[in-house]
């Protein structure tokens, strides 16, 4: 009897299908996965792959990013009810008020947002791309949302620009607490602190490096003469981390910060939606997909 692994590589061939999974999926999911990668990884690719079924093992907003980017292709989302709280964090009247208030305005959209949000900016960012893009803009106020704490973070970095903030946040890692990363720092002396700009602003004050998911991978790849690191991210990245430093400890807080939409996703599912073509995403209205294709194309032109 073949094994759920060897079902999904057969259904993959007759399908010419490839999986595409983010790094807060399910470690057996990743396992699986054909390309792994934060939001900005995995949308640039997806532009410049040739075949004709994406399965995406993340939340809703990717696959429509995903669909937008690439409207001849079909999306599949293994679990369509995958969700992120803050992809809604923000009404269309901040964003009005805004542009009414400050003529030299660029709206800057996080990519965790849905399409709709997407359509009302000028361009999108991810954490490992906001940097350089802002800094890249002519505009003098930008209108970050729907991240307050990536938008402060990118602010810092460019300080030349005059933010307007939405003060949401990924429930996520808003509520990390500092006095654990405090704790485990006692515990673990030697290690290094590695946290993501969602993160409120007392923890971006304890650590070493703040940067992406991808970024963090890379840095615990890259420092070999650190063996302990204290991560502040979700813990789905623990599996990338584990595959790149098989040798290094990784300390998460004791509130451990997961996604559950992300975490319950299953091979059951991936097999399903490559056996059915269910859950495909389907192409929002064309004006909307028209206003968000051209914020996630100026991205990418923003971002090389």
């Amino acid at each position: 009897m073949n094994t759920k692994k060897e079902i999904i590589q057969q259904l993959k061939e007759e399908k010419n299908a490839v999986i595409l999974a983010h790094y807060y999926a399910p470690p057996e999911v990743q396992e699986i996965a054909d390309y792994i990668g934060d939001s900005f990884y995995l949308s640039k690719l997806a532009v410049n792959l040739d075949n004709p079924v994406l399965v995406f093992c993340g939340v809703s907003f990717m696959g429509e990013s995903a669909k937008i980017l690439n409207p001849d292709k079909t999306v599949l989302m293994p679990d369509a009810s995958a969700d992120c709280p803050m992809a809604h964090m923000v009404d269309r009247s901040v964003v009005d008020a805004a542009r009414e208030q400050y003529e030299d305005l660029a709206v800057v959209c996080y990519i965790n947002s849905t399409a709709e949000i997407k359509s009302w900016s000028d361009v999108c960012v991810t954490s490992a791309n906001a940097v350089k893009i802002v800094r890249n803009l002519p505009n003098k106020n930008i209108l970050f949302i729907p991240d307050r704490n990536l938008g402060h973070f990118v602010a810092k970095q460019a300080p030349e620009k005059h933010f307007i903030y939405n003060e949401f946040y990924c429930p996520r890692q808003e509520f990390m607490s500092a006095d654990e990363f405090s704790q485990l720092k006692e515990a673990h002396p030697q290690a290094q602190v590695l946290v993501h700009p969602e993160c409120n602003a007392q923890i971006l004050a304890l650590a070493d490096y703040i940067g992406s998911t991808s970024g963090i991978i890379k840095y615990a790849a890259e420092h070999t003469e650190c063996e302990e690191f204290i991560i502040g991210t979700v813990s789905g990245v623990v599996y990338k981390l584990n595959e790149s430093r098989p040798d290094a400890r990784f300390y998460f807080p004791a509130t451990r910060p997961s996604c559950p939409d992300m975490e319950q996703m299953t091979l059951d599912q991936v097999i399903h939606v490559l056996k059915t073509g269910d859950n495909a995403v389907a192409m929002p209205p064309e004006e909307l997909t028209r206003q968000a294709g051209q914020a996630l194309s100026r991205m990418l032109e923003l971002a090389r």
